[in-house]
């Protein structure tokens, strides 16, 4: 019988850890933290003896949820994770991502990269997209959701919420948790000029307390709120139990969602009705699909995201939405196309209107741009 290590002679030569810093378009603000003119993104690629290659991408974010450095994230790769991969076939997928996580615990961030370029690789290798591998084609396209970054005045992000909504979209997420009078008085003024139809979700980064949370989620009530997104601290899941109970609009979860455990215990206390995925956080593909599959069993909305990021992570999560048969949100996974001055790839993804067509070219379907990323590669 063929060992995986030796299916079709594919094993991994080189694992190559580019990290990056792309310039964002204009400085993105959320309720921690100051404004950030760029974001810190890594790229992990895998080249086979035969010389084939498979790309994936993580951040360092740094905020809730994220202790991840560019440095750090290289550490772990480099050290730990490097001898685990180096010499193995990229179809033993599995069996590699259970020895990341046993050499490092919790190292979502760092494993997401990895999977990704796994995946990418067993697609070129058998000339498949990466959603044939999971499943095959669900739906034509994936719908986008536009995330409202704070701005300095509310007219200001009103403006810049009608220019998306002229391009086709219809699903928009603004950051609250700083100001609450700004913003109920930024969500009534949204609400007004994009009409009824448009879907309206607030998001606050884990930035507020309790008694904060509970009167904001009062005061939006009349504003036809789709859903709030953590806003409590990642680590009060009792809370966020106890203000999905009292609130009059549905919760969502992300900072306090990392792992598969963690939404087990979010079902268990009921302490949101929707989850929040993203590609560097749990883990990617390998761990998102997981966290969908409890999600759907558990009667959770599901709404497909990323950090900010380019065009590779972008389209790991579009395949993933891609082969979901389940519904989904209109999600924030092209965050990074919209927010990014730039890209790294030949081909950048393209939204037609609000949605991601993911194309059958094989793997993640994207081509490093060897110019770009000497352009933004950060200096560890």
């Amino acid at each position: 019988m063929t060992s995986p290590d030796t299916y079709a002679g594919a094993r991994i030569a080189r694992m190559e850890i580019i990290p990056l810093q792309m310039p964002m378009k204009t400085p993105v603000k959320i309720s921690h933290g100051a404004a950030r003119p760029c974001i810190d993104t890594l790229l992990v690629r895998l080249t086979t003896e035969s010389g084939l290659t498979g790309v994936g991408e993580t951040q360092a974010w740094r905020r809730q949820g994220s202790a991840e450095t560019l440095a750090s994230l290289a550490a772990v790769l480099r050290d730990h994770f490097q001898p685990l991969v180096v010499g193995r076939s990229p179809f033993s997928l599995a069996s590699i991502m259970a020895r990341l996580e046993q050499a490092m615990w919790h190292s979502l961030y760092a494993q997401a990269a990895v999977s990704d370029a796994l995946y990418d690789l067993q697609g070129k290798i058998l000339g498949v997209p990466v959603h044939a591998l999971l499943g095959g084609r669900c739906r034509a396209s994936v719908p986008a959701c536009v995330v409202l970054f704070m701005k300095p005045t509310v007219e200001q992000t009103v403006e810049g919420a009608a220019e998306f909504q002229a391009r086709g979209y219809r699903s928009f997420t603004v950051k609250v948790g700083v100001d609450a009078r700004q913003d109920v008085r930024l969500v009534a003024a949204l609400r007004e000029r994009l009409g009824p139809d448009a879907i309206l979700r607030v998001d606050a980064n884990a930035g507020m307390d309790f008694d904060g949370a509970l009167s904001l989620l009062r005061k939006l009530e009349p504003y036809d709120i789709d859903a709030a997104e953590q806003l409590l601290p990642l680590g009060d899941v009792a809370g966020m139990a106890e203000l999905a109970r009292r609130s009059p609009i549905p919760l969502m979860v992300d900072e306090s969602l990392a792992s598969d455990g963690d939404l087990i215990d979010i079902v268990c206390r009921r302490a949101g009705t929707a989850i929040h995925t993203k590609i560097g956080k749990n883990g990617g593909i390998w761990g998102v699909r997981k966290l969908m599959t409890i999600a759907g069993a558990a009667g959770l909305r599901i709404y497909p995201g990323n950090h900010p990021s380019t065009s590779v992570a972008t389209l790991a999560a579009a395949h993933v939405a891609t082969a979901w048969d389940g519904p989904l949100l209109d999600g924030a996974f092209t965050v990074g196309i919209d927010a990014l001055a730039d890209d790294v790839v030949r081909e950048p993804v393209r939204i037609e209107g609000n949605a991601v067509e993911v194309s059958d070219a094989p793997g993640l379907g994207v081509e490093l741009d060897e110019d770009k990323l000497r352009a933004y590669r950060a200096d560890l």
